[in-house]
């Protein structure tokens, strides 16, 4: 807590908050932005950090993380929303260090605050600012996380698609090598799948696998095994003389599947 007395805090904070529209304009606008509604949007940020700054004087600690935090959530999740670094925000919050500093320093001779008080005043808004950085620099990496997450989903999603052929048939094209990781997604969306959409028939079509190994043909024959227990009954088509080897060689009873060289066949059979 600063030793001044919160009446001589309150008229700096005053200070800022009338000049806040023109502190946020006074800044260049990056070149990574450019002209337009970000670079309005940029600016309705500037002033809410100038806000906070200006409060940050004359409040709480925890009123001013609050304060903060809800800046930082907006600001962050815009930038990684336009691929935009994290850099330019932390920029954007050391800009006014400067600038904030000369206003506590004109309002503190201008009260004959000591410089007891004026060290005070100024350590706390510095203090404020590299706790902007901090948590704007947190909030960013969970946004940046959160995204390359999101990302992640929708490539392993488009790795197993499920293609509905008709109401109750859906296809699972299979194109290139199957790892661990990729079989389980397959288990995974074929389960998924076959009950979201009600399904009969599940059909994996293995024609564009470039080669399965001893992993990959027992794990097909465990999301066959696994669909036949939720009522959808799977199909693999595709199947080449080396895969059946490979099947055979594992153990695994072919009878107990329905097998065929060519998705067009397989098609052919359900029909």
């Amino acid at each position: 807590m600063p030793t001044a007395n919160p009446d001589k805090l309150r008229p700096i904070t005053t200070t800022i908050l009338e000049r806040k529209e023109k502190l946020a304009r006074d800044v260049a606008i990056p070149s990574e932005i450019g002209k337009g509604e970000v670079s309005e949007d940029l600016v309705i940020w500037r002033i809410r950090l100038v806000e906070a700054y200006a409060e940050s004087i004359s409040e709480e600690p925890d009123e001013v993380t609050q304060d903060l935090e809800k800046w930082s959530d907006i600001v962050s999740g815009k930038l990684v929303e336009l691929m935009l670094p994290l850099n330019l925000a932390l920029a954007e919050i050391s800009d006014y260090r400067g600038v904030i500093g000369d206003i506590i320093k004109d309002e503190a001779k201008a009260q004959n605050l000591s410089l007891d008080e004026f060290y005070d005043i100024l350590t706390k808004f510095n203090d404020t600012v590299d706790h902007a950085s901090q948590i704007v620099s947190q909030s960013y990496m969970d946004d940046f996380k959160d995204t390359i997450a999101k990302a992640y989903y929708a490539v392993n999603e488009l790795s197993v698609p499920m293609v509905r052929i008709t109401e109750t048939i859906g296809v699972i094209p299979i194109v290139g090598e199957i790892d661990t990781h990729r079989a389980q997604l397959l288990m995974e969306n074929a389960l998924k799948q076959g009950e979201e959409y009600d399904l009969d028939t599940i059909i994996l079509d293995l024609s564009g696998v470039s080669m399965i190994d001893t992993m990959v043909a027992h794990q097909l024959f465990k999301v066959i095994h696994s669909l036949e227990l939720i009522g959808v009954h799977g199909i693999l088509s595709g199947i080449r003389p080396d895969i059946v080897q490979t099947m055979v060689s594992l153990g695994i009873n072919m009878k107990d599947l329905d097998t065929f060289s060519s998705l067009h066949r397989a098609i052919e059979s359900i029909n």
